[in-house]
């Protein structure tokens, strides 16, 4: 069902799933949604999850999905006190709420009252940024070198990266996040899934292609009944 949720700055729409009791994964794409790459991934997880009798949500976070929000204006900051806003329209009604985040939407999960973090395949945001980097590189041809700040240089508060309109002080924020840490709260559950390609540490790796390394958006109906049955299983574990 289609819901909502209210933050400081407006009113967001919110896509609900499964039971109204119970535990509630709440769910962060990868900011900017890699180009729309892994939202029905994300959808179809959800799903998944509600045949297996555990609920979810999808917020759209300020700038982003059906969001009114003009990105210009959003920051990270922003973003995470959207997130937060989001979990406590559950925590209100006194249900339990795990964080699932894919990417870099591991950076927006740190404000809420959590109970547990699952992450894919987490992106700090000084990678992120590196990536935005390139895309830029590529807009404005070889003959034009960036330099590190290159976001800076133009002395103007908004850029253009990919079709999207970024505020120099996210951009600037991006350098300095990363995604929440075991260390930053060893009593909270965490979580880490990465794919069988990703050399970093996990606590479970899968096989398969990374849908955001693919040149369209696209899903993979097998892999999210895979990683539903992991998320459900670990959050009963936890509610246990």
């Amino acid at each position: 069902m289609i819901s909502q949720y209210d933050w400081e700055g407006g009113r967001e729409a919110m896509l609900r799933f499964g039971p109204d009791t119970g535990p509630v994964i709440v769910a962060a794409l990868p900011l900017f949604e890699e180009a729309n790459r892994t939202r029905a991934f994300v959808v179809s997880i959800l799903r998944a999850l509600a045949q297996r009798g555990v609920a979810g949500a999808l917020p759209d976070m300020p700038g982003q999905g059906e969001s009114c929000y003009p990105l210009e204006d959003a920051t990270i900051l922003k973003m995470q006190s959207a997130y937060e806003a989001a979990v406590e329209s559950f925590d209100r009604d006194g249900r339990n709420c795990y964080g699932m985040a894919i990417r870099s939407g591991a950076l927006l999960d740190h404000l809420g009252m959590i109970y547990g973090r699952w992450h894919l395949s987490p992106q700090g945001g000084a990678q992120l940024l590196r990536e935005l980097t390139r895309m830029k590189q590529a807009e404005v041809g070889r003959d034009q070198k960036l330099g590190a700040h290159w976001y800076m240089d133009a002395d103007v508060p908004t850029v253009a990266v990919a079709g999207n309109s970024l505020s120099t002080a996210l951009l600037t924020d991006l350098s300095l996040k990363e995604p929440w840490q075991r260390e930053d709260a060893p009593d909270i559950p965490h979580r880490i899934v990465r794919m069988e390609s990703d050399a970093q540490p996990a606590d479970l790796k899968v096989a398969g292609a990374p849908l955001w390394r693919r040149a369209e958006p696209d899903n993979d109906p097998a892999l999210a009944d895979l990683l539903a049955d992991d998320i459900a299983e670990w959050v009963r574990a936890c509610e246990s």
